[in-house]
């Protein structure tokens, strides 16, 4: 019912493949299993897991999966799978459906030493693409893969994807539609993370918009970006799924990208069950038929950002009516409290205040103000400021903090939806 299509799988073993023919002995399950029903055909495998060594495997999640179309993740090191990565996007966020190039076949080569990266090949094939894949994977406190890809399109593309990563974001503190569920928040990843090739850090959360949304950050040669869950408080999510937990995901070019974007894809969605999240690299050539892709990249799945700044950061998005307690609440104005944390911010000279630095690509900002968050934690911040626009189209926000000539956080990237 999931996995209609199948795929083909072989061991490499002294320079030949011999493919893996489906046996269903090959496999655990009582008779009234759904794996026990499938014909005896050379291959009926939908994907393949990766599990961990060990007597305790079946207890414990696979720390890669490849199932379903070009799609794969791996666990992170807080012991939990969540968002995906997928070998190529093709067209997401466009007035056109989207093309899901499939993974067709796979090549293992047999690890012979401890310490020595699983590898992998695959080959991803489409109606408008086909491509030649490794992957060499290592178990570390989470999992690394690195990633080789020969990709040649057969036909025109309006968006092709590299390096794509899909998450889900239904919501979380941030906008949160009255009584719409149970639970606090419920998101695999709370943010979009980047380091520019300028080495500018920024942090732009997520958002569950009523319309299709594309945010496209341009740059030359990225240093990397990713997907994040930088919330892991179990307390705001309070649920069983372990949303605390979920790994985030980090996109380490090797080599020169050269110039692009990394772009943003945001889905309405109204339940927990849909991926609506995508962020990829797409490169500033157009993808004509004949365009050839050799690229190389380190896929980190950890709990966070392999390469953090040294700057503060982000740790929190809130909103609110505008306005003053006890007065009328002006129409059309909405107060921001954005939190940053981090060693620059815990430094401060006693008596100082951070100043915030804010922009928008259109309203006017008031009440702006900066305050230690009333926790005791040392070096916890908040700017505080309302922002008054008309109409509904999206705002562009930005903001960061600095003291004097020095800047303190990285910057705080945001697309408002007035309501």
């Amino acid at each position: 019912m999931f996995f209609p299509k199948t795929v083909a799988m072989h061991v490499v073993e002294g320079g030949k493949a011999r493919e893996i023919l489906y046996d269903p002995k090959l496999f655990m399950g009582g008779p009234d299993h759904v794996a026990a029903k499938l014909p005896a055909q050379p291959s009926a495998f939908a994907g393949f897991w990766v599990q961990e060594p060990g007597p305790d495997w079946k207890k414990l999640e696979p720390w890669a999966t490849f199932l379903g179309a070009s799609y794969f993740r791996a666990i992170g090191e807080l012991g939990q799978v969540g968002l995906s990565a997928r070998g190529l996007a093709m067209g997401p966020g466009t007035a056109n459906p989207e093309e899901f190039p499939d993974f067709t076949n796979f090549w293992f080569e047999p690890v012979t030493k401890e310490g020595e990266p699983f590898v992998v090949h695959a080959l991803l094939d489409g109606p408008s693409v086909v491509g030649a894949y490794r992957f060499a994977m290592s178990r570390t406190k989470g999992v690394i893969m690195d990633i080789d890809a020969y990709v040649v399109l057969r036909k025109p593309v309006e968006r092709i994807g590299i390096a794509p990563l899909t998450s889900m974001f239904w919501y979380s503190e941030t906008v949160k539609p009255t009584a719409v569920d149970w639970r606090p928040e419920i998101h695999d990843s709370d943010g979009l993370a980047v380091w520019t090739g300028a080495g500018e850090h920024f942090w732009r959360p997520l958002n569950n918009p009523s319309r299709v949304m594309v945010s496209s950050f341009v740059d030359d040669n990225p240093r990397g970006f990713g997907l994040s869950q930088r919330d892991r408080s179990f307390d705001h999510y309070l649920d069983g799924v372990r949303y605390h937990l979920r790994p985030s995901a980090w996109v380490e070019p090797k080599g020169k990208w050269g110039k692009g974007a990394i772009q943003l894809t945001e889905i309405p969605t109204d339940d927990e069950i849909h991926d609506n999240i995508v962020a990829m690299w797409v490169p500033h050539e157009p993808a004509r038929a004949g365009s050839t892709y050799d690229l190389s990249y380190r896929l980190h799945w950890f709990a966070d950002e392999p390469f953090p700044s040294s700057l503060g950061r982000v740790v929190a998005t809130r909103m609110g009516n505008g306005g003053q307690p006890g007065q009328p609440r002006p129409q059309g104005v909405r107060k921001f409290m954005v939190e940053f944390a981090g060693p620059p911010l815990v430094n401060l000279p006693f008596g100082t205040k951070p100043e915030p630095v804010l922009w928008a690509s259109r309203g006017k900002f008031s009440y702006i103000m900066t305050e230690a968050v009333p926790n005791d934690v040392k070096g916890h911040w908040r700017a505080q400021f309302d922002l008054t626009v008309e109409g509904k189209e999206p705002v562009e926000m930005r903001a960061f903090l600095k003291n004097g000539d020095k800047v303190l956080t990285e910057t705080w990237l945001y697309q408002y939806h007035p309501f």
